[in-house]
């Protein structure tokens, strides 16, 4: 049963209400990821009620403000200013002062700064307030074309090869959907470190500038994905999103594949001995992959 239809059935599940905004309530607005008419009725109401808007980049949000001829204050909040400004915020917000809260684009806190001002917030009794919108992440997952009753949100891979590999060796088991965001510049260092950890055949959808004029979305194999990343340079520029197929679970009664590698472990690394496994039993890769790494921990 969905949230919605656990509600009270004596009343119907949509409510009109008000979009007044209340005094000494922080506000989370998200806002369009590309397409600016995606912004909702909702947000553009508050954005224009409250008394300050607290945005990451405040050049590149006050050009949303123009469009929608907002004339409300901008203060910049963002990662590097965060433990300064969360205080001076809150104390406006004590005073009575509304005030809402944005990213560059899509669904605050996700993946940006916040966490500290609404972890705060909370703690001083104060009234936080969501103005839902559209956010990459859920945006790529349902166009993903994969399993979707499941997933995690991994964010940004580390940028560094060395961690990078140790960050997808932790998830080399993970059995849900991953969504991870990555930086243009590191697309093609990050898909091979994925197809090194994760196999070359695992599935995954890349989604680029979504909602925007050059909207790429393309499902495949990690190694055919590499090859046409690698040969069309317009698809290393702009905001990427990367869903990718969780691992799939190993067959129960894969004795052979046991035995077989409780021998190699004791005298190969990992992947050395998951290797020679895989050429003797013509098992999946990532199902030998993820059963080392159990054998190991146990």
């Amino acid at each position: 049963m969905s949230i919605e239809n656990s509600k009270d059935n004596s009343r119907d599940n949509l409510d009109i209400v008000s979009s007044s905004v209340s005094p000494g309530t922080l506000y989370l607005v998200a806002t369009p990821i590309g397409n600016l008419a995606d912004i909702t009725k909702r947000a553009i109401s508050v954005l224009a009620q409250v008394d300050i808007i607290a945005a990451e980049d405040t050049r590149h949000s006050q050009r949303l403000l123009s469009h929608l001829q907002i004339n409300t204050r901008l203060v910049a909040y963002h990662e590097h200013n965060e433990e300064r400004a969360a205080p001076r915020l809150l104390d406006e917000l004590e005073a009575g002062k509304t005030i809402a809260v944005i990213s560059d684009a899509g669904t605050p806190l996700i993946s940006d700064p916040g966490y500290r001002l609404v972890t705060q917030a909370h703690d001083r009794q104060l009234r936080v307030v969501p103005v839902p919108g559209v956010s990459a992440m859920i945006t790529a997952l349902s166009a993903a074309g994969l399993a979707t009753d499941a997933f995690t949100f991994e964010g940004f891979p580390p940028a560094k090869h060395g961690t990078r590999l140790h960050f997808f060796e932790q998830l080399a088991t993970q059995e849900r959907t991953m969504v991870f965001y990555v930086s243009c510049h590191r697309i093609i260092d990050t898909l091979k470190d994925m197809q090194t950890v994760f196999g070359g055949d695992r599935r995954l959808t890349f989604a680029r500038e979504l909602t925007k004029t050059f909207e790429t979305i393309k499902r495949t194999s990690l190694s055919e994905l590499i090859s046409w990343v690698e040969s069309d340079d317009n698809q290393r520029k702009g905001e990427i999103v990367l869903v990718v197929e969780g691992c799939q679970a190993i067959a129960s009664d894969s004795k052979q594949v046991d035995h077989l590698l409780s021998v190699l472990l004791d005298e190969l690394p990992v992947k050395q001995a998951v290797k020679l496994v895989v050429k003797i039993t013509g098992e999946h890769k990532n199902d030998v992959y993820k059963r080392a790494l159990e054998l190991k921990s146990e």
